[in-house]
């Protein structure tokens, strides 16, 4: 049988199998094997040709908060260039960027963790409506913000919706998703992250080029709150995950989001397996706990419990050292330094109009997003992400090499920013370098590390995903605060240096340790770390 064939659950052999002599789980047992017969999931029947409209609806309507994602990481680099001393009697300092910067990230990384908690006891769909509520508090109070430490305030708001909606969202489509088009599904979400990005940029130029220059920054960081009221009002009538469902014990509604997502392509014995599949994981994952003695429990023993599970079993650890190995790279290379200080870069490199020039690095990510979303299925997660990394790599070091050829002078203390010594060739040389990085990015390690609930088994896969989303806030805080030091201590040539070998390394280690999980059900993917060589074929 391929593995395109095989059943919803899990390869591994249930933990009663052990057992003969327990009578009960060996009865429990027959009666998985029973179920497992016939447990060919919509997933593992032959796929149709594209994903239905409900699951279309689905995707668009999570999505929602990768567009306010996307929105609230671009506009802050329009944001900073535009303020002037709306805060402060001076112009905003390097410190001062930074800060109020990486608040964002730091409250997402906080908060990641806590997600993952809420997203089992209350549900998916709950947590992105919490997300909603929390970006449209974080738009106002940025908005309404007159000093620097309410601005941090606002962002750190903005920070806790995005660092809930970034986990959440990836995992709610993820488990409704047909493997199929799992990949392309989860990427349609990067999509609508570049999609705000570029938003953010369009916003900021036009506000900042025709507004009221007092209000006009105001008005960058305000419209955050529109989308979330409209994701929020269109998520009330959206379904719950079926594998969220199935473990509460709510099979029937289960079985209906099953219905709903099939929309008449796939037969009820396909429905009843793919609900029956999940109940057979929830029942044998319960089965190993007991066996361990470790109880089902409610509340704090739960996560306690999905702690245990997670750092106590090899392949769920191995599970956690990929994702957190690809969220951490996906920072770490350097990318969103880009997009928090793009126009700060380019107004160092004497471009006339900032935030336009970054304008066309935020269409770049969104095109070659838009590529990933037709490549990501048809040749694997693993092979683009070994196939574009080097991209990644000779544009880094480009960069590097024209900023060889531009002095730029220290910032000074009133944060006027650096005064760039003409040198037209090599600013151009960055600007198609950066490009050349950016389109690198978005086809790979801008999507594939948050397809990361593919790796986890059901019952650690809230944790877990959390875990490593919290991993990719902290290198995300760790960027925006130390971007434009770096660029002051080592100059930007070495920063764009380091960068490059941050990348190289991600890349020997994804060649070592990250399986291919294309085209398999979630519980398949799992089951890949099993093997002594991680999955890696």
């Amino acid at each position: 049988m391929s593995s395109a064939e095989e059943p919803l659950i899990s390869r591994h052999p249930s933990p009663s199998e052990d057992h003969p002599d327990n009578d009960d789980d060996n009865h429990d047992n027959n009666d998985n094997n029973d179920i497992r017969h016939d447990a060919t999931t919509y997933d593992a029947a032959p796929p149709p040709a594209s994903p239905t409209l409900f699951i279309y609806l689905l995707t668009l309507s999570a999505g929602i908060s990768g567009l306010l994602f996307g929105y609230d990481t671009g506009v802050i680099s329009s944001t900073l260039v535009s303020i002037g001393t709306a805060l402060t009697p001076h112009p905003l300092t390097t410190l001062d960027k930074s800060i109020i910067t990486s608040s964002t990230s730091l409250l997402a990384l906080i908060i990641s963790p806590f997600s993952s908690v809420l997203a089992d006891r209350l549900g998916r769909k709950r947590v992105i409506l919490l997300a909603d509520a929390l970006f449209a508090a974080g738009a106002a109070a940025q908005a309404c913000s007159g000093s620097v430490a309410a601005m941090v305030a606002g962002r750190a708001v903005v920070g806790m919706a995005v660092g809930a909606a970034s986990f959440v969202v990836p995992l709610y489509i993820a488990e409704l998703a047909p493997a199929a088009f799992r990949g392309r599904l989860v990427t349609m979400n990067v999509i609508f992250i570049t999609l705000g990005q570029v938003v953010a940029y369009v916003v900021g130029w036009v506000l900042g080029e025709f507004g009221d220059p007092a209000t006009a920054w105001r008005w960058m960081v305000g419209l955050g709150a529109l989308p979330a009221v409209v994701q929020a009002v269109v998520m009330v009538v959206m379904p719950e995950t079926p594998r969220w469902l199935v473990m509460v014990g709510r099979a029937g509604e289960a079985r209906g989001v099953v219905e709903r997502v099939l929309e008449g392509k796939g037969e009820g014995r396909e429905v009843d397996a793919t609900v029956k599949g999940i109940e057979i994981e929830v029942r044998e994952e319960s089965e190993e706990r007991r066996l361990r003695g470790n109880g089902t429990g409610v509340g704090k023993a739960v996560w306690m419990d999905s702690a245990g599970e997670l750092f106590g079993v090899r392949r769920n650890r191995r599970a956690l050292a990929i994702a957190c190995l690809l969220q951490g790279l996906q920072q770490l290379c350097g990318f969103n330094s880009l997009m928090y200080f793009s126009a700060t870069i380019f107004t160092m490199l004497g471009f006339p109009i900032p935030t336009l020039t970054s304008l066309v690095v935020a269409v770049t990510n969104f095109a070659f997003t838009l590529v990933a979303l037709f490549l990501i299925d048809r040749i694997g997660r693993r092979r683009i992400l070994l196939w574009s990394i080097p991209f990644m790599v000779v544009g880094l070091l480009l960069a590097a090499y024209g900023f060889s050829f531009i002095t730029l002078a220290a910032v000074d203390s009133a944060g006027d920013g650096p005064t760039p010594t003409p040198a037209r060739g090599a600013a151009i040389t960055i600007l198609v370098s950066i490009m050349v990085y950016v389109a690198g990015y978005a086809l790979g390690l801008g999507n594939v590390p948050w397809m990361q609930s593919e790796l986890f088994a059901l019952n650690v896969r809230s944790l877990g995903s959390g875990i490593a989303t919290a991993t990719n806030w902290g290198a995300n805080f760790v960027i925006g605060l130390t971007f434009l030091l770096l660029m002051d201590a080592l100059t930007p040539s070495w920063t764009f240096v380091l960068y490059a070998g941050i990348c190289a390394v991600g890349y020997g280690l994804i060649w070592n340790f990250y399986p291919e999980t294309a085209g398999l059900s979630l519980e398949e993917a799992a089951s890949l770390l099993e093997d002594d060589r991680w999955g890696v074929r």
